[in-house]
């Protein structure tokens, strides 16, 4: 890495944000906010974990760009608002980084990964109570995630003061408890109790996520992405075999997706 061109190039998206934003700038960076920007950052971060997940490192190179993009952006609006810049980012990193690693940059040691989340904790909890937050940080969490995530980190919390299952048996049974009452509220015919235990469903199936330390959103995207890849099997399939489609009885489709499950496992 040539440090004095990463510094340039840095500067240069600088001030490039900076002259679009000007007087004679690009109507439309002018007129964006932080608001409105937070649909774009939300397509950027999924683009970016869409490459990953394909191994595709020339749309991952783009997509992060894309996603810094974002960051130097926003970083721009508030400095127009005289709230902070993108210095003042790039150093609040910093200090994070080497503050929250005393193993590395300072005099603690640690001998695995687990030793390393302690030392995260404890050094969160700190902070927390230097800027006046509860010790107890369950409902301190990021209301801005999807709720997948959302309901796993509300989880997390919870579970660090206690309130949680030790064992994975009690986790089933709220998932058979709840899929109970789903069926229950069906027959009374009553949709919106069972849009009501549908969500405590998702909410239990999230707290099975945790027990298995599987990522709820990523283990989603995942069979998101293999439906995608079997259905486009089907279609590739009925195009061969010069059927339409949306003419094929159950029976015939769904052989066909057990064809694309045995071809790509996963």
């Amino acid at each position: 890495m040539n440090k004095n061109e990463l510094g340039e190039q840095i500067l240069k998206s600088i001030n490039i944000f900076a002259d679009l934003r000007g007087e004679e700038g690009c109507p439309w960076d002018k007129k964006q906010s932080l608001k409105s920007l937070k649909k774009y950052l939300i397509e950027e971060t999924y683009e970016v974990i869409e490459a990953i997940d394909e191994d595709d490192y020339d749309s991952l190179k783009k997509e992060l760009g894309d996603l810094l993009l974002q960051v130097i952006f926003q970083s721009r609006i508030m400095e127009e608002q005289g709230e902070f810049d993108f210095l003042d980012v790039i150093k609040n990193l910093n200090d994070k980084l080497i503050r929250r690693h005393p193993h590395v940059f300072g005099e603690d040691s640690v001998e695995n990964s687990n030793d390393v989340k302690i030392i995260w904790d404890k050094i969160k909890k700190e902070e927390g109570e230097l800027n006046n937050q509860s010790k107890i940080e369950v409902l301190n969490y990021n209301r801005s995630q999807p709720a997948l995530l959302q309901a796993h980190e509300l989880q997390t919390n919870a579970s660090e003061v206690g309130f949680d299952w030790e064992k994975i048996d009690p986790v089933f049974e709220k998932i058979e408890e709840e899929l109970s009452e789903i069926k229950e509220a069906l027959k009374l015919k009553d949709n919106e109790a069972a849009s009501d235990e549908l969500g405590d469903l998702l909410f239990a199936v999230v707290n099975l996520s945790r027990f298995i330390d599987s990522n709820p959103e990523e283990a989603l995207l995942g069979t998101i992405n293999r439906f995608i890849k079997r259905f486009k099997y089907i279609e590739k399939k009925a195009v061969e075999s010069e059927l339409d489609i949306e003419n094929m009885g159950i029976t015939e489709l769904e052989k066909l997706w057990q064809e694309a499950k045995l071809k790509m496992r996963r």
